[in-house]
């Protein structure tokens, strides 16, 4: 069973969700699980350069998302300092962040960690990572300390391959497919398409790992679930993440029709009408009885201005499909 965890590891519920999951799989009687650990970002203003965290928390203007990863209430209704939920969960050592950090290349550094060396590699850097930022109070944006860990994790190459800048692209695609998949918080965990948001007591994370083992969703080829998931950010109304994230269709299928449609959308949404124009000139030419695409060439034409010209197109694809009217 494939479990992702979908987290940022300066938000401390992903490091007490790591050791909550460890729990909930010790009584499972149907075989090892992979975990995977997948990006979201809690703080992405953060500044390249960290601040110290006891600054940042002082000011009233800190993000909500900063504040959210703190203090949860217990049952009785009193509020319990994650230091001691930490302890609960045997995480050794003095709790608490030192720094503000920018986590964007210790998510680089865990995706390459799975590239080079699968699951395993990617799990300890990310403990590692972890215990670094909230055990060891190391600044974790730091390319040297983040070099550091991979070694210690026994992923050699780990510092020379952030040097090259490695994993970016990777990175950035994986915080669009979560985000287009639903992803809101961190952790959330997901298995077989069903996600479990939170760092949640370990009886409930091995009752929704008995569920999800249950489903078998069906597989869909890696460019129609691509392709949905460019569909999802447009709903979600990303149109600029949506074209990132279809880059690779366009540059392999850029003749399907499909693909140019939803590139057309998303160029008109994200108010590149040059580009939308020119996209759907050629698809209403090649299919004339594409009743939307007659209608967002219509609207593209009169957010240009052009609106004798849009007309024609907003008439015709009324009459062929009145839903449009």
């Amino acid at each position: 069973m494939r479990i992702e965890i979908w987290a940022d590891p300066v938000c401390p519920w992903a490091y007490i969700g790591r050791r909550r999951l460890d729990r909930a799989l010790k009584g499972r009687a149907e075989g090892a699980a992979e975990v995977v650990w997948r990006p979201y970002r809690i703080d992405p203003t953060a500044p390249t350069v960290s601040e110290p965290i006891d600054e940042v928390m002082r000011d009233p203007f800190v993000e909500e998302s900063l504040r959210a990863c703190g203090p949860e209430p217990t049952e009785e209704g009193e509020l319990v300092r994650v230091s001691e939920l930490a302890e609960v969960e045997g995480i050794e050592g003095d709790w608490g962040a030192a720094w503000r950090a920018n986590s964007h290349d210790a998510h680089r550094l865990l995706v390459l960690a799975e590239e080079e060396g699968g699951a395993d590699l990617q799990d300890t850097v990310a403990e590692r990572i972890l215990r670094a930022h909230f055990v060891e109070g190391r600044d974790i944006a730091d390319h040297t300390v983040l070099s550091a860990i991979a070694t210690d994790a026994g992923f050699i190459r780990g510092g020379e391959r952030m040097a090259a800048g490695d994993g970016d692209r990777r990175v950035r695609e994986l915080l669009l497919t979560g985000k287009a998949e639903g992803v809101r918080t961190s952790p959330t965990f997901v298995v077989h398409g069903m996600s479990l948001s939170g760092a949640q007591a370990p009886a409930l994370m091995a009752d929704f790992l008995a569920e999800a083992a249950l489903r078998r969703p069906r597989e869909l080829p890696e460019e129609v679930a691509r392709l949905r998931r460019c569909e999802a950010l447009l709903t979600r109304r990303d149109p600029l993440g949506a074209l990132e994230l279809l880059q690779p269709l366009l540059e392999e299928h850029g003749s399907d029709r499909s693909v140019r449609l939803l590139a057309a959308r998303a160029y008109f949404h994200s108010a590149q009408l040059g580009r939308a124009r020119r996209l759907l000139e050629e698809l209403v030419a090649q299919g004339s009885d594409d009743a939307y695409a007659h209608l967002l060439m219509g609207h593209t034409l009169r957010r240009q201005g052009e609106r004798e010209l849009a007309e024609p197109y907003l008439r015709l694809a009324a009459v062929m499909d009145p839903a449009l009217a």
